[in-house]
């Protein structure tokens, strides 16, 4: 078993290499040991636990399945298969059913040969520990002692649809305004396409679909919405078809991007401060959640328009717990996730997510271009990755983060997930990344020439700090 597909959010590899039957089926048992021994049992105690499982339209996601629920079912759990589907169908299953957990078996944006695990106990998505402690279940043959004795006491399978549920509760949480206009949906051939075409046109718009039929090859584009060449398809068809608004999933549609009507893409980021403004003009005070990469302009706009930005750690398990703990009604991530607590169930819904933006621009007279006009516009670098080994790079975070807390041109040093710091005019951040041995980096500022002071200042702190470690 190759321990590195445990992994801080979720469990994830090359499916062929990494994830062969036997281990997915020794982790069918483990996932069923850890509900089983929940305290108490998510949903309250049922003759036997049960749990919700759906799958993407990779081509290796039907074997995963059979595997997965080989091992559930071995161990005395019953299975409510919802069959394929996008990850945030799978979650709103874990809220519709009376369920103790539930299983998508994605492999997100990854490749087509990648494959994986996303699991939640309850509703609450493990992560950390709780994965890591999984793997050691199965390379200790603990997940194997999980086993029923008596062939009486295996699990069940039911198969249900649960989409149509779905698809009801989202539109029953919108507040829809007069205006229609065309949309372009690019679902990159992954597993999100037929629900967002269906839950946009019983909106009431005119919908361009492209790529969203399901084919686990992703013949025509990368399923990631964060990379520019990958919505080079989706802006031309937009033009094409002089449609206002481009939306965009990734492969398992937990992650939303956008284009307006002159071709511009709206990270992340840049979708929070719209979502944000619209939430704090009905509820003042109201909290928003942003992580540690994302633009400052979300937490000086937000904070402009009468709400609280907390700033987080970075992470889709992260940044649910951190809504929920503080009550906040929106969070996001630069990279697309974005979860609505206002109206919705707070998790991580690229669908939702781009009907919400759809709602916005119904009410009000405003394109999204002219949406796109107001935000502020900041210079940035992309994410960069800095080598730097698994033993140390904490340690390298730590060293660095001191040497920027005494630059004379920090301001302000936000320490929640490594270190961001300040320098009045614009930020730079570095952190460990929790799936790789590196450093990641990214730079902020109002200009050029200042995005490059600044990634000088960052850049030369690392490198002493990796010098005094022997990195």
């Amino acid at each position: 078993m190759n321990s590195a597909i445990f992994r801080e959010y979720d469990i994830r590899g090359v499916a062929d290499r990494d994830l062969d039957d036997a281990t997915v089926t020794d982790l069918g048992r483990a996932i069923a040991a850890m509900i089983r021994t929940a305290t108490p049992r998510p949903n309250g105690g049922g003759p036997r636990p049960q749990v919700a499982v759906g799958r993407d339209c990779r081509l290796t996601s039907g074997r995963l399945r059979q595997a997965l629920l080989e091992g559930l079912t071995d161990a005395g759990v019953d299975v409510i298969d919802v069959g394929v589907v996008a990850t945030p169908v799978l979650y709103y299953a874990a809220f519709h059913y009376p369920v103790d957990g539930a299983v998508i078996i994605t492999g997100s944006h990854n490749p087509p040969e990648d494959n994986g695990f996303k699991i939640l106990r309850g509703r609450e998505s493990i992560h950390g520990e709780d994965i890591r402690a999984l793997g050691q279940a199965i390379a200790s043959g603990a997940a194997r002692a999980a086993a029923v004795a008596d062939d009486s006491e295996r699990g069940r399978i039911e198969e249900r649809d649960v989409l149509p549920a779905y698809l009801e509760h989202a539109l029953g949480r919108l507040e829809l305004g007069p205006r229609r206009f065309p949309v372009v949906v690019d679902a990159g051939n992954g597993s999100g396409g037929p629900a967002a075409v269906a839950l946009y046109r019983r909106m009431g718009f005119e919908v361009f679909p492209l790529y969203c039929e399901m084919d686990g090859r992703f013949p025509n584009h990368h399923p990631d919405p964060t990379v520019e060449k990958n919505v080079a398809d989706l802006r031309q068809e937009v033009t094409i078809r002089r449609a206002e608004v481009g939306i965009a999933l990734d492969g398992d549609a937990d992650r939303v991007g956008a284009v307006d009507g002159r071709g511009r893409i709206l990270w992340g980021d840049q979708l929070m401060i719209l979502f944000g403004r619209d939430i704090a003009r009905e509820r003042p005070g109201a909290r928003f959640i942003g992580e540690v990469k994302c633009s400052q302009a979300l937490f000086d706009e937000l904070k402009k328009a009468g709400g609280e930005p907390i700033m987080w750690k970075v992470g889709h398990s992260l940044i649910k717990a951190k809504i929920k703990e503080s009550g906040a009604l929106l969070g996001g991530e630069m990279s697309g996730h974005i979860f609505f607590a206002h109206r919705y169930l707070g998790f991580d819904d690229a669908i939702y997510a781009g009907a919400r933006l759809l709602e916005l621009l119904s009410r009000g007279e405003a394109t999204l271009a002219e949406m796109y006009d107001t935000l502020p516009v900041m210079v940035n670098t992309p994410e960069i990755r800095v080598e730097c080994g698994d033993d140390v790079k904490f340690e390298v975070v730590r060293r660095t983060t001191e040497r920027l807390r005494s630059h004379p041109q920090v301001t302000d040093v936000v320490d929640v997930d490594g270190v961001r710091a300040r320098f009045g005019d614009g930020w730079g951040l570095v952190r460990a990344s929790n799936t790789q041995p590196a450093l990641v980096m990214r730079c902020e500022a109002a200009s050029q020439g200042r995005l490059a002071e600044i990634r000088t200042y960052v850049e030369d702190a690392i490198l002493a700090s990796k010098q005094e470690v022997g990195a």
